[in-house]
């Protein structure tokens, strides 16, 4: 759905052929399909052996004393050579599907068209491709260990991907790499696995035995749920392939592992008063903090314990025996004899603004308790740890030590994403000076595995083109974040946030938390190339606990810390439809609204000059107030102080309703938006895309006033009437969804239910957040006991009507500029030194 509206019809084809299906035959490494309530489980389906592997191994005339890797990618890249020094001294390589002209080095080795591929996997001791069900189930069923490159945009890869590395056969290189030669540490990684897999391999036998057994009348499924609840529950994964915390589907051990060793449990960032004794003391035994506080955050302390268990782990040398990746790679990050900062910043919830920020809207956010926790250590190149194929690039490059970013993410596993990424911080220089804005997005890019880490390494760019910062040391990165990708709550702002800070901590910069916030708007609107506001990175900034961050966006004005009355309450609920600011519909409304205040500023403009082109004012000029209104109004930088009255009076029917982006070029030439480009077929929606931000201007500053205003039935249901019309106005530009109609609709339904009104009211409101087009509605009513209820009823009859459990954003805690940073110290090595 993502790939935008041009493209439903085809999802809902897939969705309704899947409807009429009995039931599912589910291979191992399976991707989660709850459209299929009856399924049947069968093993690999494995390609039988025709000859053994010393039979392969003489035919080709290779000993049993050569190293011999398969590459098996289905076809290279275009214009790609290999080289004889990809691999390393006394290893061969077979190529498949190598052209007949292409001239291979002498130590590969073409294969033929018709060559039987199983036997030759079987006779090598590793294998080099692309993750496919294929070549999955014969690496594990022949036991073979596979060093893979990760595809673009292919859904089942991380569930393959996991299984493959719980049977301790995976090895992931990265693209560049590839390219590049650098094989051997990976080839070397690969012979050093010991595979696992012991389960059955003759899947193609039982799924042959069940479908014969089907069509001569034998009935596999069960008929429990109709064909239009199982049309539904497709619709729903179509959305919620990303993975997050609380999702009860059913899931296999290879799976599951990987929540577990990620611990990614939501928990609350607040700790219960009678545990936080028990908690204080566990990780107060691991580190000192040199500088800073905890504050009694719960999720801060699981954050420092997790530290503390991977350098015990480094130490010990225990690697478990599936264990995920991710943290064996943290485990060596760190020089655990040195000290580390640390750094919190948190998700928000679009109370009200949303959308209308780069219009310089007020906005309401709430720093939410989900929050991302970074780690940082600098090092002297020459002390840095380096994983073995950055040392190996260096190495290539035959200049010595060179300062090295290194970065490890977790939560990864449970998305197409890789969870490393390393790279020269030369790299950064063009030249004399840091490379352009332009050139750093060409090249976070190039790897879509590895795009993710332009939100993170992209603060290191900013912090040198902006502040002049040069970086001699290597950096050691540990990413940590709670707060759930795609829901609306600004993942990739408290991802940024946290990332900056932490960099400026280690490296001694003192920068506000404001002043921080617009650098790390920079990283997503020029290095990542999504167009957002700078509400996201403000609020995740500069924020505080139970309080809402109110500023005009003027940039980023912050006006006040608005408290949260004591007996109202906010929640997020997640609609489980992915959301990105990066998506079509997002930037296609953004430039609608610029392209809405270029034209009233025309508009103003001409009617200013035929004004004064007669001797007298014309009839829209009675004096010179007037006057004066028109000439602001056609200098106006942004569209929030136009007040609505004037926008409907003089402009309104002056907009046409959409437009395509040939027409309005021609006309106008440009919209005055750096972070958004105009495209000349696209038709792009106006009127409604410029009258959101002004009237939401305006909601937002009743909204303000009516938090402070007496308690009172009144107050309540104003502001939840605001809210409505801000989450209709939302679907007026063409960014609302199925599922946030559904929830807000069921808040309605609860707040006008007879039980709810003899109850003296629980809900008064709510609204699609952020970016729209899915993501998180914000729901407000009475804090109590009676509104928790409720909101678990709806959570309940949404799961009903979709098949998805909804996950609750319940709660507040302090920006990253209250939490500063942690300077820490393993206990360990103080006691050793001073031993």
């Amino acid at each position: 759905m993502a790939a935008g509206h041009h493209h439903r019809s085809i999802v809902w084809q897939i969705a309704e052929d899947y409807s009429h299906c009995e039931f599912l035959i589910r291979l191992p490494g399976y991707c989660p399909m709850p459209a299929f309530r009856d399924v049947v489980d069968v093993p690999l389906v494995v390609r039988r052996l025709h000859k053994q592997r010393k039979e392969v191994r003489k035919e080709l005339g290779i000993g049993e004393d050569i190293k011999l890797v398969i590459l098996n990618f289905g076809g290279q890249p275009a214009g790609w050579k290999l080289k004889e020094e990809y691999l390393p001294p006394g290893w061969l390589c077979l190529v498949c599907g190598a052209s007949d002209t292409e001239e291979l080095p002498p130590n590969f080795i073409k294969l033929a068209k018709d060559a039987y591929t199983p036997d030759l996997i079987a006779a090598s001791d590793c294998m080099l491709g692309k993750i496919g069900y294929g070549t999955v189930s014969e690496a594990l069923a022949f036991k073979l260990p596979f060093v893979f490159v990760r595809r673009d945009y292919f859904n089942e890869e991380p569930f393959l991907r996991n299984m493959l590395e719980y049977y301790q056969s995976g090895v992931e290189m990265i693209r560049r790499d590839l390219l590049t030669g650098h094989w051997k540490p990976y080839l070397e990684r690969a012979i050093s696995l010991k595979p696992c897999y012991e389960c059955g391999t003759n899947g193609g036998e039982v799924a042959a035995h069940i479908l014969q057994e089907t069509a001569s009348g034998k009935n596999y499924a069960s008929d429990k749920f109709s064909g239009a609840r199982r049309l539904r529950d497709a619709i729903v994964l179509g959305y919620q392939l990303q993975r997050v915390p609380g999702r009860d589907l059913c899931i296999p051990d290879w799976y599951a592992n990987a929540e577990s060793e990620l611990g990614l449990s939501n928990k609350s960032a607040a700790l219960p008063v009678e545990g936080r004794g028990s908690h204080m003391e566990s990780y107060l035994e691991d580190f000192d903090v040199v500088h800073g506080d905890v504050q009694g955050l719960s999720d801060t302390m699981s954050f420092l314990k997790s530290l503390a268990e991977l350098g015990t782990v480094y130490e010990s040398g225990n690697a478990e025996k599936r264990q995920m990746r991710e943290r064996k790679a943290a485990a060596g990050l760190f020089n655990w004899e040195e000290d580390i900062f640390v750094t919190r910043a948190p998700g928000r919830l679009d109370v009200m603004g949303g959308i209308a920020d780069y219009s310089g809207s007020l906005v309401l956010q709430m720093p939410i308790r989900e929050a991302c926790h970074v780690a940082v250590q600098r090092n002297h190149p020459t002390k840095h740890r380096l994983w073995k194929h950055a040392q190996a690039r260096q190495n290539a490059k035959g200049e010595g030590s060179k300062p090295v970013l290194q970065i490890v993410s977790y939560g990864s596993e449970l998305s197409n994403r890789a969870p490393t990424f390393d790279m020269d911080l030369q790299d950064f220089m063009d030249g004399e000076r840091p490379m352009s804005y332009e050139k750093a997005r060409k090249y976070f890019a190039q790897d879509p595995a590895q795009k993710w880490a332009a939100y993170i390494a992209g603060t290191i760019l900013v912090l040198m083109k902006e502040l002049g910062v040069r970086f001699q040391d290597s950096i050691s990165l540990l990413v940590s974040s709670k707060v759930p990708e795609g829901k609306g709550v600004s993942s990739s702002a408290s991802v940024e946030v946290a990332s900056m800070s932490a960099i400026a901590a280690g490296h001694g910069l003192r920068i506000s938390p404001r002043d921080l916030a617009l650098l790390c708007q920079k990283v997503e609107n020029h290095i990542v190339g999504a167009p957002c506001g700078v509400m996201d990175q403000m609020t995740s900034a500069c924020g505080e606990a139970d309080k809402l961050l109110a500023m005009v966006c003027q940039p980023a004005e912050v006006i006040g810390l608005v408290d949260i009355p004591p007996h109202i309450r906010f929640w997020g609920i997640d609609s489980g439809i992915r959301h990105s600011v990066g998506g079509a519909d997002y930037g296609s409304v953004r430039i609608g609204a610029f392209m809405g205040l270029k034209m009233i500023k025309s508009r103003a403009s001409d009617l200013v000059s035929k004004s004064l082109s007669y001797s007298s004012h014309s009839e829209e000029l009675e004096d010179q107030d007037g006057m004066e209104l028109l000439e602001a109004e056609s200098c106006l930088e942004y569209l929030c102080n136009l007040p609505p009255h004037r926008y409907e009076g003089m402009y309104a029917k002056e907009l046409p309703d959409s437009i395509t982006g040939e027409h309005f070029l021609e006309k106008y030439e440009d919209h005055n938006d750096a972070v958004t480009v105009i495209h000349q077929k696209r038709v792009y929606g106006v009127r409604a895309s410029a009258r959101h931000p002004i009237y939401e201007n305006f909601r937002v500053k009743a909204f303000k006033a009516l938090l402070t205003s007496a308690t009172s039935d009144y107050q309540l249901t104003s502001l939840g009437e605001l809210l409505y019309q801000c989450h209709y106005s939302y679907s007026a530009c063409g960014l609302g969804s199925d599922g946030t109609d559904r929830l807000v609709q069921l808040v309605q339904d609860l707040q006008h239910s007879k039980l709810s009104k003899s109850e003296d009211g629980t809900l008064y409101g709510a609204k699609i957040t952020g970016g729209g087009s899915g993501g998180t509605v914000c729901v407000m009513g009475r804090n109590s006991l009676a509104s928790s209820h409720q909101i678990f009823e709806i959570q309940q009859r949404y799961k009903g009507a979709t098949g998805f459990l909804p996950y609750v954003f319940d709660g507040s805690s302090p920006g990253a500029g209250k939490f500063g940073f942690l300077k820490i110290r393993r206990r360990s090595s103080l006691k050793s030194k001073q031993s």
